[in-house]
């Protein structure tokens, strides 16, 4: 078994008791898992510890626990409170962007709508270019 697999087994296995600490991921893998050399067993904490930080940011793609698919599950269920479309919220008028307005004429739809104007919502550049 690669490094990279028994990290996702790992973690599908224990989630609860791992941690962000690589230190207490090392212990932890050492009670769990019966690895052969230390060298591998740095390398799997190290690889899990990387992981569970990922995962903290979002889903992991090829890891499947309970937490994770109740998230899932729970975003896909997500209705709004009041809809988007609802005209008695919005004076009886929809606000949309250019190309929105231009989409829902060509489909035909008769719903009102007033055209503004989005600026750019783009941060910093991430790399800055250099001179």
């Amino acid at each position: 078994m690669t490094v990279k697999r028994a990290s996702k087994v790992l973690i599908e296995r224990f989630y609860p008791k791992l941690t962000l600490d690589f230190e207490t991921n090392k212990r932890l893998t050492t009670e769990i898992a019966e690895i052969q050399s230390k060298r591998l067993r740095n390398k799997i904490a190290g690889y899990t510890t990387h992981l569970m930080k990922r995962i903290q940011k979002g889903p992991v793609r090829g890891i499947s626990f309970k937490l994770q698919e109740e998230e899932r599950e729970r975003k896909d269920q997500y209705v709004p409170e009041v809809s988007a479309l609802d005209l008695s919220h919005t004076n009886g008028q929809l606000e949309v962007d250019d190309q929105t307005a231009d989409l829902v004429k060509s489909l035909g739809f008769k719903i009102p709508l007033q055209t503004v104007a989005i600026s750019s919502q783009r941060g910093p550049r991430r790399f800055a270019k250099r001179n």
